[in-house]
């Protein structure tokens, strides 16, 4: 085992996150981690509000037009802001709300180990997105979720919904709006209404016995690039930070998580452009998969690609050139 590196030469690390009830379970994972790793060392955690907070009047793929910040992921806008000004060291964020492209002043330093990466359904009826019937209002705040829900069930109506994971979840359960709700596994898992494994029964949201839930195979229903994984964002320059990033990050993790943002790289694609894509690592090997909806309307475009592990970047490209 290589030895940790050198804690910061400040006694005290302060970690930035927004304040929802995800984002902190995430923080908090992330300042156990490094309070583990540097036992000596302070952890403080900043609470920031983001664009993509304070705006839930719209749908979220407006927001950044609405505000004028075409350049920046809406849910990391202010926390770079701390970054930059030194009133945090290391911003923790849901790894997909990370654009691929960051700003020069700015790094991607390590990720930490990745929950589970599908999208999940969750209905007040059983029997999962089979069991809906025609014409059933199924929310989300995800263009991708949305693109695939209509290249799947055309026959569905889907609906924006914004706001945390509790509170889309308290509205399904009080029967406004929707009959069903896409979510990411992870968060559900994360916050505890999912276990971290499917069980061979049918599933319910756990404290809310009359909402239902199908995790939703990634071959079929591709997840966004990222998702699942917590991503740590620092000043490229803070070497201390970024020694402190990479003491908890996991490999395996950065390795697929690597190949999927470079994918979008290559699309030019943002937050909000409407990809699944998806990497499984078997052995030494990565394997990645994608779906690819025009923005225009039509169906999608598919792509595979496979190739050393050590190799994510040019598996991306090998995937790109095979989209069809």
């Amino acid at each position: 085992m290589s030895p940790l590196p050198d804690p910061p030469n400040s006694p005290t690390l302060v970690v930035g996150t927004r304040g929802s009830e995800l984002a902190l379970v995430q923080a908090t994972a992330t300042e156990t981690l490094l309070a583990r790793a540097f036992p000596h060392l302070t952890i403080v955690r900043n609470i920031i509000r983001t664009t993509g907070d304070r705006r839930t009047d719209v749908a979220l793929n407006e927001v950044a037009k609405v505000e004028g910040i075409f350049d920046k992921g809406v849910f990391i806008k202010e926390l770079e802001q701390a970054l930059d000004s030194a009133e945090i060291q290391i911003a923790v964020h849901s790894l997909k709300d990370l654009p691929t492209v960051l700003g020069e002043r700015f790094k991607l330093a390590a990720v930490l180990e990745r929950a589970p990466v599908r999208d999940a359904l969750v209905s007040r009826e059983p029997g999962g997105l089979e069991a809906l019937p025609p014409g059933a209002r199924i929310g989300t705040s995800s263009v991708r979720r949305a693109r695939q829900i209509a290249w799947l069930r055309p026959d569905l109506t889907v609906v924006d919904l914004r706001g945390n994971v509790p509170t889309r979840l308290r509205k399904l359960a009080a029967g406004e709006t929707c009959a069903a709700i896409l979510l990411a596994e992870a968060g559900l898992v994360r916050l505890g209404y999912l276990s971290p494994t499917a069980g061979a029964d049918p599933e319910t949201i756990a404290g809310m016995p009359g909402l239902h839930a199908q995790r939703l195979a990634e071959s079929a229903f591709f997840p966004a690039a990222g998702q699942g994984a917590i991503g740590l964002e620092i000043r490229s320059d803070d070497e201390p930070s970024r020694a402190c990033a990479e003491a908890i990050g996991h490999r395996p993790t950065w390795l697929r998580v690597t190949a999927e943002r470079e994918f979008l790289r290559l699309l030019d694609a943002g937050c909000h452009t409407p990809v699944g894509v998806f990497s499984t690592l078997v052995g030494d090997e990565l394997h990645l998969q994608a779906r690819v909806f025009p923005e225009a309307g039509g169906p999608p475009t598919s792509g595979a690609a496979y190739g050393p592990s050590a190799a994510p970047l040019t598996i991306a490209r090998d995937l790109f050139h095979s989209l069809s």
